[in-house]
């Protein structure tokens, strides 16, 4: 029935490989562009056509395995080349090819002109291909394969602009903070492989074989190892606290990149792995209570960054982690629906303002060339008034922050909504829920405040741009405003899949059809929680009320933002006056880049050249070359006795008798 599912990850890898090879030939960006394009739309197509057919199965049997061939056996291991159809990995699909043809179609008419567009689109068709094969891989050594392979894209998308050295350094911070995490990833996969194989002689990778068994699994001890070892694969590449630093320097690569990372492919890796291994991180309630704290932790401390931001791309990064957060907290308090439904309208709305600012940034820099300024064209400060300009792009960019804002009828509000709700009301944590819920709404108070500060600063009040400049803005061409219009759009509707009970109800009991659909997946965790936790009973009347909360503060945070860039925009510049330290240390992300590099950084350096100059060159280069020059020394005076010379052979056999003599004389 699913014997096409190979076509999803072929036709990107085949988009790679004829751009490759053969776009520097091809040279026509139309072609190029529509090959990138119509590669991932292609997956799209055989995507969606491969989730029609799982939800026409009975709920029971939305679980398929489909082997393209052996990969590996080496003894009792074995790994396939084989896919993983399931409700959770159609819904990845379904999201990583539909926005990813999106942010194709957008890469047209934004790269339109660069160096290198064949490579870009290269880049991007392969950066599908390895998300694609890391969320269909039926084990882990095949996600992995596509865990890495996100991981060399970003590396080449990210230093995009080689030339630039601000832009290698990002890319290869991004590179080495993920092999930290990935270290991590693989010490989980061997301690799970060989402890399932050790104590009960079941040697499996693969995601079904290690579900139907995870009743063999204990609660916590080496559960709680294997688990750790694989959220520290998460914090890389979902940049969660320590190692979510390389994603604001992600910035560095053209704005596609930064919509493809940030919103359909990379970060959200992370918790999708969580997710898909939900049986057995359910079993450890400590790294569950880990998960929760971090996220928590995440969400609030980027949004205090995000809060001081000028650069347009930045402060819609630190947003990202701070959503990510989101996403971890839902899954540290068991919310694994409502994880993957925050993954799902994150991906909407901030795939839409990321390619928004994209039209932003395009608009300022050919109108700061056209007045030959070198102002920073992603430099908000220098923005202003531009909704005139680019009503199409401001309006879907109104929409989507709207949507980030937590406002009712949006789909963020519904995903962040639930999110809040279950940190607050789980049955795992106990006390500390209350502490994991007021982090989580002072994160949505700050995330309401900087994204309409954006908003306003950007689209709004005087145009502070470039005397002259502002006759040259413009709206992007449609190539570039029909992806904003879709994913505006989905911004909207995109939540009412997951309607809360108590809002379906209102409506003659209109069902989650979200949950529904992914119960299969999470029916073995939710089983767990349900045979292990008390559950308390909420009233109607709480849930409600800590609704209605979510709503005035993400009011709250849109008004205060209006009163400070809007009504009154003389009290930042009072405010930064008065606390000089604070906006200082909030502006710099409160130096931990620099601390990085006094603790981590500069050691490894300083480790590095004593192990270059002191130890490599005195001791290892010092042996290798005392040694030759030994030789060269002891084969210079050796020289001499072979000059071809009679009367030296003859001196030289004198001396030999001499010693020989010596020697039997005085033993």
């Amino acid at each position: 029935m699913f014997d096409n599912v190979w076509l999803i990850p072929l036709f990107p890898l085949i988009g790679f490989l004829i751009n490759g090879l053969l776009g520097k030939k091809i040279k026509n960006e139309t072609v190029i562009g529509s090959i990138g394009a119509l590669a991932v739309f292609a997956s799209f197509i055989v995507s969606v056509m491969t989730f029609i057919k799982l939800i026409g199965l009975p709920t029971a049997e939305r679980s398929v395995n489909v082997k393209i061939f052996t990969w590996m056996t080496a003894g009792t291991f074995n790994a396939d080349i084989a896919f993983l159809i399931d409700p959770l990995s159609c819904l990845m699909l379904l999201v990583v090819t539909g926005i990813g043809t999106l942010i194709h179609i957008y890469s047209i008419g934004y790269m339109h002109g660069e160096e290198g567009f064949y490579r870009f689109f290269a880049y991007l068709n392969l950066f599908v291909f390895s998300m694609l094969l890391l969320v269909t891989g039926n084990n882990l050594l095949l996600m992995f394969v596509g865990w890495e392979g996100v991981g060399l894209c970003s590396y080449l998308l990210i230093g995009y602009y080689f030339h630039k050295k601000s832009a290698g350094d990002a890319g290869k911070k991004a590179f080495v903070m993920n092999r930290v995490g990935d270290f991590g990833f693989l010490l989980g996969t061997f301690t799970l492989f060989w402890w399932l194989g050790q104590n009960h002689g079941i040697w499996t990778i693969q995601f079904t074989e290690l579900a139907s068994n995870a009743n063999l699994f204990p609660t916590g001890g080496v559960v709680t190892i294997i688990t750790l070892c694989f959220f520290l694969g998460a914090t890389g590449k979902s940049a969660q606290i320590p190692l979510y630093t390389w994603l604001p320097d992600a910035m560095e690569g053209p704005t596609p990149v930064s919509a493809l990372i940030h919103a359909a492919t990379m970060v959200t890796a992370g918790v999708y792995m969580i997710a898909r291994m939900s049986y057995l991180f359910i079993r450890s309630p400590e790294t569950m209570m880990t998960v929760a704290v971090i996220g928590a932790c995440t969400a609030f401390f980027a949004a205090t960054i995000g809060t001081a931001q000028n650069d347009i791309k930045r402060v819609l990064a630190y947003s990202t982690v701070s959503q990510l957060g989101y996403m971890f907290l839902a899954m540290g308090v068991g919310a694994f629906t409502a994880g993957v439904f925050h993954l799902m309208t994150h991906a909407f709305f901030k795939a839409c303002l990321f390619l928004g600012s994209g039209a932003v940034i395009h608009s300022m820099h050919g109108a700061l060339h056209h007045v030959h300024s070198h102002d920073d064209a992603q430099d908000m400060r220098n923005m202003g008034g531009l909704a005139k300009y680019m009503p199409m792009t401001y309006g879907t960019f109104l929409v989507a922050t709207i949507a980030i804002a937590g406002i009712p009828g949006f789909s963020g509000f519904f995903s962040k909504d639930e999110i809040l709700w279950q940190a607050f009301a789980n049955p795992l944590h106990g006390g500390l829920n209350m502490l994991l819920w007021g982090l989580g709404a002072c994160a949505a108070l700050m995330t309401a405040f900087y994204m309409f500060r954006l908003v306003f600063m950007t689209f709004h009040g005087s145009c502070r741009i470039k005397p002259g400049a502002e006759k040259h803005l413009h709206e992007s061409p449609m190539v570039i405003v029909f992806p904003l219009i879709v994913l505006a759009i989905l911004s909207i509707v995109g939540g009412y899949i997951g309607l809360p009970k108590l809002i379906g109800d209102l409506f003659g009991g209109i069902p989650n059809y979200l949950e529904h659909y992914l119960e299969p997946v999470f029916a073995n965790a939710n089983a767990y929680i349900q045979a292990h936790t008390h559950h308390g009973h909420h009233s109607h009347a709480l849930e409600w009320g800590l609704m209605g909360t979510s709503v005035v503060i993400a009011v709250v945070g849109i008004s205060v933002a209006y009163l400070l860039y809007i009504a009154s925009p003389e009290i930042p510049k009072k405010f930064t006056s008065a606390f000089p330290a604070l906006h200082r240390a909030v502006y710099n992300k409160w130096y931990i880049d620099e601390l990085y590099d006094f603790l981590i950084v500069n050691p490894c350096k300083a480790l590095g050249r004593f192990l270059w100059k002191g130890f490599d060159v005195l001791v290892v280069d010092g042996i290798v070359n005392g040694v030759a020059h030994v030789v060269m020394a002891f084969g210079g005076v050796i020289r001499y006795m072979q000059t071809g010379q009679i009367y030296n052979y003859a001196w030289s056999m004198a001396f030999g008798v001499v010693v020989i003599i010596g020697y039997y004389l005085f033993k």
